[in-house]
């Protein structure tokens, strides 16, 4: 499977303290990559709170983060910066972070908000739009998680949170190409969040299903669809509870535990 199900295990509070994870709130700045995200800007919000002022939104270079700044100044951030951060280039990533953290560290929160959709029929065609996608939605964030995973070891503590997706537990034929990079994305974040237990660092898996927002604008919703506040609101609640994996709805985990039940000759019929 795509994903390892012993991370399930930290999805209850009881069983936190026997993988050494912490509980505290969160504190210190937050990082935002992917700064015009509507899920990375609702999840920002929520965080501000007496021990979070501090943010730090990252974009592609030339993005405009005027309306994002001023909304987390209006949630009552004390201090939102922005920063020009190409998710794309590999080589620039580790300096990025290294930058960012010795200008607002340290980090306590770096949320990885960025992604693309892409267009599957194009990527059945195209074999450099496909690559594109897989390049953004799974190798550039490999790149990022690993620099920032070295990063918050050295300070001792601190927070990632990944965005994968329903898509990425049972690769449909409909999206296949995103859903791989997702189902990527999940492996490589679980086996992470094994690999950093008892550093101080803690990672929070997100599994959101079909999100009503910019990014689908145009396409018919799936069952069990939520917003991006609703993701936010979700990605919140268990990153201060300690949790490890979090579906979005909730519903969703157990309706995909049975859908790996399907034949596959009815899978492939599945939409999007």
């Amino acid at each position: 499977m795509p994903f390892d199900e012993r991370l399930e295990v930290v999805t209850h509070p009881g069983t936190l303290a026997h993988r050494g994870w912490k509980t505290a709130s969160v504190s210190g700045t937050v990082l935002v990559l992917g700064g015009r995200s509507e899920i990375g800007l609702a999840v920002a919000k929520r965080l501000v709170s007496v021990d979070v002022r501090r943010f730090v939104l990252a974009a592609r270079p030339g993005a405009d983060l005027t309306a994002e700044v001023a909304a987390l100044r209006a949630a009552g951030a004390e201090t939102v910066d922005t920063a020009e951060f190409d998710a794309d280039d590999l080589g620039a990533q580790g300096p990025f972070l290294e930058k960012v953290a010795a200008e607002h560290g340290p980090l306590e929160t770096v949320v990885l908000a960025f992604g693309v959709l892409g267009d599957q029929a194009r990527a059945e065609q195209d074999a450099a739009h496909a690559a594109a996608i897989v390049h953004t939605d799974y190798v550039a964030q490999v790149g990022v998680l690993t620099h920032a995973a070295n990063l918050l070891r050295a300070q001792g503590h601190g927070r990632l949170v990944v965005f994968s997706s329903v898509a990425g537990v049972r690769v449909r034929r409909a999206n296949y190409v995103y859903g791989s990079a997702k189902a990527g994305l999940d492996g490589f974040a679980s086996g992470l969040a094994d690999a950093l237990h008892g550093s101080g660092v803690q990672l929070l898996l997100v599994r959101p299903g079909f999100v009503i927002g910019r990014m689908t604008e145009g396409m018919s919703p799936a069952p069990f669809s939520s917003t991006p506040d609703q993701v936010a609101e979700a990605t919140v609640a268990a990153l201060r509870g300690g949790r490890g994996v979090v579906w979005v709805p909730g519903v969703l985990r157990p309706v995909f535990f049975a859908m790996r039940l399907l034949p596959r000759a009815v899978w492939r019929r599945m939409p999007r």
